[in-house]
């Protein structure tokens, strides 16, 4: 009577997907070691050479080949039986096929192969070398999957197959990928580590420089090592491409494309970046492909260069792409990361043991040939004796009997004597007999040999491997370079000047400046961005795409980006947030923004705080700014930073203040100091609540004006010249003239006249207006209007252009 026991659900289903998991992974998805075939890769080459589907005999029906593995060995769909063996057939993506297709077996451009009824197939010759002495108890059989058969556990593999071909696959919760390699090198390096079983990676890579792609391409040798000593690793390829000319316009002829890229896909991506003008230097593209090889031929327009564009596709397209590595293959039946070296030794410990049980198989058959020769030989000696005593037995089993007694023999070699022909009793078959016993002597001896030395079987091993490059090596395909150091990404764009724009609440975008056209002073200005009731904008500023922008957040660190890596929006766009590029804390906001070339240079970062303080650190202190941010100034609780000043350490400072002061002091008055330091004071208020609203670096005795601008909108230009040198310290001189009317003072800048003024209000309103056409007053005046405001809103940041 049936029994009901009571499971836990979840650990029956955690056992289950436990055994599911090991199915995949050990019987469907990665590679033996020892061959470099999943199990059904194994089953076709297997089932073909049953079917005798040899090199040198006739194509069969593709069918055929699939019907007989998934009848006897392999019992799964036929379509993923047919997709195994054609991509064996495929010479883009096996380095060396294993399977000889005739027929359609699809295309680089991704095309699916015919149905497996039009299509033909048979081993290749490096196929049947993977089977090559499997009639020799070479490897050990197993019941297929309802013990009607037998099927190999592993191949002979007289080919390195995992390394020449490499592999493929996912499993569940691991993956492989191993690169395929040139087979001459592969044996190079094997026979060099049978040489030197502590051979070094570093030796190992003279033979073996690193992976060959059946599509050819370009390699950096940047990350083969490690990858060939970690199991895992990243590689990047590029396609082959050369320069040539139609009329007066270059064209970039591709000739050779990435491993596994797809021809009509990576054609289709380049046509639709032209599209979207993302690459506008180009004319026209063509897929000029035929039997000769691949030719993709890109036009360009006259006078555009070559390089430029070419570095452009390689940013944008599968014509430079990564492959991943992770040297992940079963062994002894359970999934392991390998290094190079431990994929070579376990193929070398393989094929030393195939060649073993071959020498075994071998010396088996020629001692039992040799004892039937011996028992011939005998009989030959005694001839006339051994035909009367046959004459005389009464049956067969009497005549054996007779000769094992008279003789000495064995049952075997009386059964032989007794099967001999007559044409053996001549004096010539006597002779071959001889000559065979002879030569079947010294091939026991020379078995014998090889397996009691292990030097001399792994000399059979070596010349197995010699045999195998003379026979099938072939020059490489893909050219190993350093392209990776001379590779800039800002040679992918244009270094052109940009307005970066950042709101109270973090929003940061930057806009093209040609976007901002030039207005009449006392205008309304153009809406720069979209900003929320609670939100304002707050700085705005002009850089170059190739400049390094630093962020200086409230509490006093310091971040780096390229201008280039902002996002581009057209002048109507909110932006993203500054805190999905820079790794801010929760509370952490950014107080002022500065555009640099570079932070290896000579000179000084100037920083001065609302509440009066300035700071000058060497600008290489900073010269280690990454990702994680850098601390830039201490500041007080209470304080915040208004602004950073490149300066050389002979300049002249100016602190001015929202309530129209200004001061102007040497800056060897302030000492420069490391990174984590506060400052000293730069300027004192006469008013309660009144701060430092801009920080203004002058050359000694240089001829320019300040440009004033007010929170209303009005601004004046007035000469340097009657700002006096004051000590630090001081509450300096009045620079605006503040009232309801005008409003505070909203930014001090520094111009010669022929630059250009863009302000930004905190409703997103900008203005760019030559500063030619803002008159110049003195220091206690309000000016004119530059921009005429609206009543709730006002001056949020001002910046100059300079004269492009």
């Amino acid at each position: 009577m049936a029994q009901v026991l009571p499971v836990e659900i979840t650990e029956e289903l955690k056992q289950g997907f436990i055994n599911y998991a090991m199915s995949v992974i050990v019987d469907r998805a990665l590679p033996d070691v020892r061959d470099g075939l999943k199990p059904v890769q194994r089953r076709i080459l297997f089932g073909a050479y049953q079917e005798g589907v040899l090199p040198g005999r006739k194509h069969v029906k593709s069918a055929k080949i699939v019907g007989e593995v998934m009848g006897k060995y392999h019992p799964h769909g036929d379509a993923a039986i047919y997709e195994a063996l054609a991509r064996m057939a495929q010479p883009w993506n096996l380095r060396y096929p294993l399977m000889d297709g005739q027929g359609n077996f699809g295309s680089v451009d991704g095309d699916p192969p015919a149905a497996q009824r039009y299509t033909e197939a048979k081993l290749s010759p490096i196929g049947a070398e993977m089977l090559l002495d499997i009639d020799k108890e070479t490897v050990g059989f197993r019941p297929n999957y309802d013990g009607s058969l037998k099927e190999p556990e592993v191949l002979p593999a007289a080919i390195p197959n995992l390394l020449v071909n490499g592999a493929s696959g996912i499993a569940v919760g691991m993956a492989t990928s191993l690169p395929p390699h040139n087979l001459g090198e592969v044996v190079d390096a094997l026979v060099a580590m049978i040489d030197n079983p502590a051979i070094t990676l570093e030796e190992v890579m003279r033979h073996l420089p690193g992976p060959d792609f059946p599509t050819g391409g370009k390699l950096s040798r940047r990350g083969i090592q490690e990858a060939y000593a970690t199991g895992r690793g990243s590689l990047r390829l590029r396609a082959k491409v050369r320069v040539e000319e139609k009329g007066q316009r270059p064209m970039l002829v591709v000739t050779e494309i990435p491993y596994q890229v797809n021809k009509a896909s990576l054609i289709a991506q380049i046509a639709a970046l032209v599209k979207a003008k993302k690459l506008e230097d180009i004319v026209a593209l063509r897929d000029e492909s035929d039997r000769q090889g691949l030719r993709i031929a890109i036009e360009l327009k006259r006078g555009a260069n070559p390089e430029v564009v070419l570095n452009q596709l390689y940013k944008h397209t599968a014509l430079q792409t990564t492959f991943t590595v992770n040297l992940l293959a079963i062994v002894d039946g359970e999934p392991k990361t390998l290094s190079l070296l431990d994929l070579m030794r376990h193929y070398l410990d393989h094929r030393k043991e195939v060649l073993r049980r071959k020498s075994l198989f071998e010396l088996k058959k020629a001692e039992e040939r040799a004892h039937i020769l011996e028992g011939l030989l005998i009989a030959l000696d005694h001839i006339d004796e051994v035909i009367a005593l046959i004459r005389a037995s009464e049956d067969a089993a009497q005549a054996r009997s007779g000769l094992m007694a008279r003789f000495g023999l064995t049952e075997a070699q009386a059964q032989a004597i007794l099967d001999m022909r007559l044409q053996r009793l001549v004096a010539l078959e006597r002779e071959k007999l001889l000559e065979e016993y002879r030569e079947l002597m010294e091939e026991i001896a020379r078995l014998r040999a090889i397996l009691e030395d292990e030097g001399r079987l792994w000399g059979e091993v070596k010349r197995d491997l010699l045999r195998v490059k003379e026979r099938y090596a072939d020059p490489r395909r893909t050219l190993l370079a350093d392209f990776e150091e001379n590779f800039n990404p800002e040679d992918l764009i244009e270094d052109e000047p940009v307005v970066i724009t950042l709101t109270a609440q973090g929003f940061l975008k930057r806009i093209p400046l040609e976007a901002y056209r030039a207005q009449g002073r006392g205008g309304r200005g153009a809406q720069a961005g979209k900003t929320k009731e609670e939100d304002e904008a707050t700085h705005v500023l002009v850089a170059a795409t190739h400049d390094d922008l630093l962020f200086f957040t409230g509490r006093g660190r310091v971040y780096r980006l390229k201008v280039y890596e902002l996002p581009e929006m057209g002048r109507q766009a909110r932006g993203v947030h500054v805190k999905s590029l820079l790794p801010l804390s929760e509370e952490e906001e950014v107080a002022a923004l500065l555009s640099v070339r570079g932070l290896e240079g000579e000179g000084d970062l100037l920083f001065a705080t609302e509440g009066g303080m300035v700071k000058r650190t060497p600008l290489k202190e900073y010269r280690n700014l990454g990702s994680a941010g850098l601390i830039a100034i201490r500041l007080h609780p209470e304080d915040r930073l208004i602004g950073v000043a490149l300066a050389d350490p002979e300049d002249e400072v100016i602190l001015a203040t929202r309530e129209g002061m200004a001061i102007r002091f040497p800056l060897e008055e302030v000492r420069a100091t490391g990174r984590d330091t506060q400052g000293v004071t730069g300027i004192r208020f006469k008013r309660p609540g009144d701060g430092v609203v801009s920080l203004v670096a002058v050359k000694p005795g240089e001829m320019a004006e300040l440009l004033a601008v007010s929170t209303r909108g009005y601004g004046k230009r007035t000469p340097l010249a009657e700002y006096p040198l004051q000590g630090r310290g001081g509450v300096g001189v009045i620079t605006y003239a503040v009232s309801p009317k005008v409003g505070t003072l909203a930014a001090l800048l520094k111009v010669k006249g022929t630059e250009d003024l863009l302000v930004l209000s905190k409703r997103g309103l900008a203005l760019r207006t030559p500063v030619a056409e803002i008159r110049t007053y003195s220091r206690a005046t309000a000016g004119v209007r530059i921009m005429n405001l609206p009543e709730d809103d006002e001056i949020a940041s001002a910046f100059v252009v300079e004269e492009e």
